[in-house]
């Protein structure tokens, strides 16, 4: 069962927005300060996998599902995108998905994923984000260059993106790319992108090759990645005849700060947050 589009009303407005405004945002002081993970003893992940995510920004590939176990999420995401796009939203509208579908709620708190955030953020660690970012086939769209960092209400910038990839993802079907150690800049200027431009996003960095050389971030559907909120990334418009879709999944320490009721997001999902600054809703009833 899925919630109907009414249903969605219960939720914080701003929560429907794809990002928060911009002048709301510039009002904020936030620290844009990368921090590393110092997590003295993984469970999941290496010492040496810890280094490489300080030093790049990011893991990939990290194994999590089976090919059975993403097939039924497939199946799932196949039936959920069919009423949202029935009921006239678009394919890129599907967020904040934990409040409102339990199967999104499941996959925030699996503590398979966890337990790699775990190893980078410490022990108390808070889920607040859910968006499928699903590329239909020759999708026009495009994913400029930007810090996810520089959307978000939250500091400091402590926060990282889980992408789980539900079908694959390659060059040829528009997968994600980064640039390595763009993260140790801080905030980068970006231009504010036209009504007309290509981008799903309504900030760009220009220039952004010359903080580096851009890598692919080539995935199997199952297999994951982790990537700072600092970090650049973006994508090309699928042009091809595949989709493309994933999961993006936030994180961060209970100890970050949310304003513009983004609080309200957050779920518990290992340790403690004894100010008690995030909601940690319960699981929705539907899936």
């Amino acid at each position: 069962m899925f919630e109907s589009e009414a249903t969605n009303q219960h939720l914080n407005p701003e929560f429907n927005k794809l990002y928060p405004e911009e002048d709301r945002l510039n009002r904020m002081n936030r620290d844009f300060r990368f921090h590393p993970a110092q997590t003295s003893n993984p469970k999941a992940l290496t010492a040496e996998q810890i280094a490489a995510f300080n030093r790049d920004g990011y893991l990939s590939p990290l194994n999590l599902f089976s090919e059975a176990e993403v097939a039924e999420h497939r199946r799932y995401f196949d039936q959920l995108l069919a009423n949202v796009l029935a009921s006239g939203q678009d394919n890129y509208s599907i967020k904040t998905a934990h409040l409102l579908y339990g199967k999104v709620y499941d996959l925030l708190t699996d503590q398979r994923i966890v337990a790699y955030v775990k190893d980078l953020l410490g022990e108390n660690v808070v889920g607040w984000g859910s968006h499928y970012f699903c590329k239909l086939p020759g999708d026009g769209k495009t994913v400029g260059w930007h810090q996810d960092a520089g959307y978000w209400p939250l500091t400091p910038s402590q926060a990282i993106t889980v992408w789980l990839a539900i079908d694959d993802a390659d060059r040829e079907n528009a997968c994600m790319k980064f640039i390595p150690g763009s993260h140790h800049f801080g905030h980068l200027t970006y231009q504010l992108t036209e009504e007309s431009d290509p981008s799903i996003l309504n900030q760009v960095v220009p220039e952004a090759e010359k903080f580096g050389a851009p890598v692919y971030n080539e995935l199997r559907a199952g297999q994951m990645s982790i990537h700072s909120d600092l970090l650049l990334h973006g994508s090309e418009a699928n042009t091809s005849t595949r989709r493309r879709n994933g999961l993006a999944i936030r994180y961060t320490t209970a100890d970050v700060r949310a304003e513009m009721g983004w609080n309200e997001k957050g779920v518990l999902v290992s340790g403690s947050d004894p100010s008690g600054h995030w909601a940690n809703p319960p699981r929705p009833l539907t899936d």
